[in-house]
């Protein structure tokens, strides 16, 4: 049986007041939800406070990204053991942002996953498809693609165990289009098939989050999917009864 989770991606948002207040309401309510993994994945400058936050309570937490390298002349960059001495149980990799605004290739992603994964961590892996990919009807092929080096790699497909698929259309982000909940399941389920003919069991422990403008209103439709196992939030995460709110309608499942 899959546990639901309900991720939270702040972004390049939040201070120090606006996460301790939003910190403690999830803290207060959380308690209450069993059924769900809440996780919060703040930038770095804000992970030493949330780690003190959040120590010993039900709420997870990772960064939103990482560098291939251990350490060394790299600046600017984060590393996967310095994320593990924060506390960061997950780590963003591949995100649509990254791939778009940074350039980030198919190669680099998996590299990172592969380096997260060896350090202990647990990469939610995103994938998904731009609107004009989506009209020339190239949604399977650009996600196998980016798949591709993990369901390639015996080694990466056993660490599927360890791990998070996210599915972000890029084309539902930030622009008031979101997929149906159909449209969701359709792509979900066609994910876990492509897990499924290289091993059955780890494609029906595999969850794999919608990440396309999952709000209150919308999330408890899209969580009533088979495949769908949670969402990956970004700007509802940011306010404590709009992210409570979506962690409540996935907890009814």
């Amino acid at each position: 049986m899959r546990k639901p989770m309900v991720a939270g991606n702040w972004k390049m948002n939040g201070t120090k007041q606006s996460v301790g207040e939003l910190l403690a309401a999830l803290k207060e309510q959380i308690t209450h939800v069993s059924d769900v993994e809440v996780a919060v994945f703040p930038p770095y400058v804000l992970l030493g406070q949330v780690e003190q936050l959040l120590a010993g309570s039900l709420v997870s937490w990772g960064a939103q990204n990482l560098d291939i390298h251990t350490e060394g002349a790299y600046t600017g960059e984060i590393s996967a053991h310095m994320l593990k001495d924060f506390g960061c149980t997950y780590v963003l990799v591949g995100h649509s942002e990254r791939r778009a605004l940074y350039h980030e290739s198919n190669e680099l992603t998996v590299e990172k996953y592969r380096v997260a994964i060896a350090a202990g961590l647990s990469p939610i892996f995103c994938i998904g498809e731009t609107f004009e990919e989506r009209k020339k009807e190239k949604t399977y092929e650009v996600l196998s693609a980016q798949l591709l080096g993990i369901l390639s790699s015996q080694e990466n497909l056993a660490s599927l165990k360890n791990a998070v698929i996210a599915y972000e259309p890029v084309w539902a982000i930030g622009t008031g289009l979101t997929a149906s909940p159909e449209m969701a399941q359709d792509v979900h389920q066609k994910i876990r098939f492509w897990v499924a003919e290289r091993d059955k069991h780890i494609a029906d422990g595999l969850r794999i989050l919608y990440g396309g403008s999952v709000k209150s209103d919308n999330a408890k439709s899209l969580f009533a999917m088979p495949d769908v196992d949670g969402g990956l939030i970004g700007g509802a995460s940011l306010k404590a009864h709009d992210f409570l709110g979506i962690v409540k309608s996935c907890s009814s499942f």
